[in-house]
């Protein structure tokens, strides 16, 4: 199969895993990595995560709702578990946000000491705080920006589709973004039958199968508007073929999640063994 540049690494595949509770343990990235990925995201790790929450995910017949946020494990845990991946030499991205600017460039410069190779930087949240599925680009360029002045490592900012993506996306590239992943969790809500209250209890984070043909068009728009920084496509891929229609529409590279809720391991293999039957013959004579 046709590898892939990324962020400063040249990964064996475009099919990475994206950040989540399945990448909130050392084992499981490794097997993720020893699987077949071409990288692994790991969950956002946060210096004050938001505790006493009832996280929940709620699978729908198409997709899955989530109330997650981000990693309970202490930096101090991370730190020292970047720096193990690190000395292994492997394809590890960091996941990051925190509640200022200014936190987060710390914990940026915290994380470039491990030997860790890349950032996400995952700001865009909506499971944290009212508001954020209505992010705005001064947002997007003071928590980029400052993460930039504090560290050389690429960085890719993670970024929910909706109103004013393409601003958001100029704002993370004036702050000092290498690429960007599109997309985040968009907001979603499902109604209990025997109750008619919200499951979970309101409106949360939405993936899955139903948000992909949404991704696709925004990342073909991007492309179509002369934006032609690295793009990461994520949401609903399930097959080789999701993965090929992410790259047809301009995406560098994917990440797959949702779908690794059920069998991981046999789900990632399946996944990139029905790329690597894609790529690159069928691929490149289209692109």
């Amino acid at each position: 199969m046709t590898g892939v540049d990324i962020l400063g690494m040249r990964l064996r595949n475009p099919v990475l895993v994206g950040s989540g509770l399945l990448t909130d343990q050392e084992r499981n990235i490794r097997k993720l990595l020893a699987t077949g990925a071409g990288a692994v995201v790991t969950k956002t790790i946060h210096p004050s995560p938001p505790t006493g929450l009832d996280e929940r995910i709620v699978r729908l017949p198409v997709g899955m709702l989530n109330s997650t946020t981000y990693s309970k494990r202490p930096v101090e845990h991370w730190l020292k578990v970047l720096r193990s991946f690190a000395a292994d030499d492997l394809p590890v991205i960091a996941s990051l946000h925190a509640d200022t600017p200014a936190e987060l460039g710390d914990l940026a410069a915290q994380v470039e000491r491990t030997g860790c190779r890349a950032l996400e930087l995952g700001i865009s949240c909506l499971n944290e705080e009212a508001g954020l599925e209505e992010d705005t680009p001064e947002r997007v360029f003071a928590y980029t920006s400052e993460t930039r002045r504090r560290t050389s490592l690429p960085l890719s900012v993670k970024l929910a589709i909706g109103e004013g993506l393409e601003s958001r996306v100029r704002a993370a590239l004036a702050g000092g973004a290498a690429a960007v992943t599109i997309s985040d969790t968009i907001s979603g809500a499902a109604v209990v039958a025997d109750t008619e209250e919200l499951e979970l209890g309101g409106v949360f984070g939405y993936s899955g199968p139903g948000i992909k043909p949404l991704v696709l068009a925004a990342v073909w728009r991007l492309r179509r508007h002369g934006f032609d920084l690295p793009v990461l496509g994520c949401g609903g891929i399930s097959s080789g073929r999701d993965v090929a229609d992410y790259l047809r529409v301009g995406a560098n590279a994917t990440q797959v999640y949702t779908a690794l809720h059920t069998d991981m391991y046999a789900t990632l293999d399946r996944i990139v063994t029905e790329t690597s039957a894609l790529l690159p013959g069928s691929l490149e004579a289209a692109t």
